[in-house]
């Protein structure tokens, strides 16, 4: 898997970052998982790191006791202290290899909410393409019970499904999925392999068994429908050996969790049948060709626009017959995109005043009938 892909999502528990107090860093940990991140990004993968800890390293400092329930406004207290560390210890082991980094807070509605779903996204692709390596985190400080995800697995997975991600590796206290708790079933078996999460693959999860992460195998497989299902594949792997993911890149022990599809098929039958067009393009005969052949839509092949839609809205393109020959994700809002419809690409800065895309419509957010 690590081969074959091009866009990887790491995930790393409290209970792996911080020691067993969960107030210091694992120093010595943590710079040889960042040698494992300098060997992939050598052989020109992107990295993206969603990492906890924040709550972990900044309750101490605040003279909060590392084991006792914490209210929702102490996590935030918290967070807010030990975010800060967190960062600083994930920048300096990676400037050790001339990695860039950048921090992204998110929370739950930053996954649901259009507007600020295409923001995160546009803001990681960028990063990525800049050679930076995205450090993620839950944004706890503003995050209640009602809109937090409440744990790293399934911020990671809709990180992965937000980003396109072809593979995401869950580190974890144990090496994957067994047919029960091993440290309470002498005869749990290992589980090497699931291309379907179904009841009897569920009903083997356990309980949260570290004292510093909020997670466990429940989250684990939930975080798995979501990342199989945007089309990426899964590892949950043993996390606290010294390089883990050297071990894993030479055959160590993990639970592979296989999508069906890629990511980039997963989001065009996402496209396709999930979401309702709140608009229509009517587009010229050689735009029409142009589609046909595999290309994204310009706004010089647009003769009209129909209805009111914000960015990142499915819609309808139509041909000037008014037959339907697809659909897809508009890259500009119904006002900017009649006020550059049938412009040249290098025109849309001039007469909007900034430029998302070249593009109305790009190939890859487009399906054709």
């Amino acid at each position: 898997m690590f081969t074959t892909a091009k866009r990887i999502v790491i995930k790393v528990g409290s209970s792996l970052l911080t020691d067993e107090a969960g107030g210091h860093v694992r120093e010595t940990w943590m710079a040889a998982l960042a040698e494992d991140l300098h060997a992939l990004t050598a052989q020109g993968k992107q990295v993206i790191v969603v990492t906890s800890g924040a709550v972990a390293l900044g309750r101490l400092q605040l003279g909060l006791k590392a084991k006792s329930h914490l209210l929702l406004e102490e996590k935030q207290a918290a967070a807010a202290c030990g975010q800060i560390e967190l960062f600083a210890a994930w920048r300096n082991a990676l400037a050790h290899y001339q990695l860039k980094v950048a921090q992204l807070l998110l929370t739950a509605d930053d996954s649901i909410e259009r507007r600020r779903y295409l923001n995160a996204r546009n803001t990681i692709d960028t990063l990525l393409e800049l050679g930076a390596i995205p450090i993620i985190n839950e944004n706890d400080t503003v995050a209640t019970a009602e809109i937090r995800f409440g744990d790293n697995d399934r911020l990671a997975a809709r990180v992965a499904q937000m980003a396109g991600a072809d593979l995401l590796v869950l580190f974890s206290d144990i090496d994957g999925l067994y047919t029960a708790n091993p440290s309470s079933h002498k005869n749990a078996t290992f589980i090497p392999e699931v291309t379907e999460i179904t009841a009897g693959i569920e009903r083997m999860a356990g309980g949260v068994s570290s004292s510093v992460g909020s997670g466990g195998m429940v989250t684990k497989l939930a975080a798995a429908k979501i990342a199989m299902a945007a089309g990426c594949h899964m590892l949950i792997a043993r996390g606290t050996l010294e390089h883990p993911l050297r071990a894993l890149m030479n055959g160590g022990a993990c639970t592979r969790f296989i999508a069906k599809e890629s990511p980039l098929s997963a989001r065009k039958h996402w496209i396709a049948g999930s979401i309702h067009p709140a608009g229509s393009v009517i587009v010229d005969d050689g735009a029409v060709r142009a589609l046909k052949s595999g290309k994204s839509l310009l706004p010089a092949g647009v003769k009209a626009i129909d209805g009111q839609f914000d960015r990142g809205d499915a819609v309808l393109i139509k041909d000037e017959k008014g037959a339907i020959i697809g659909k897809g994700l508009i890259a500009y809002d119904a006002e900017d995109a009649v006020r550059i419809l049938g412009k040249q690409s290098h025109e849309i800065e001039q007469i909007l005043g900034f430029k998302r895309r070249d593009v109305l419509i790009h190939r890859d957010d487009m399906v054709l009938q």
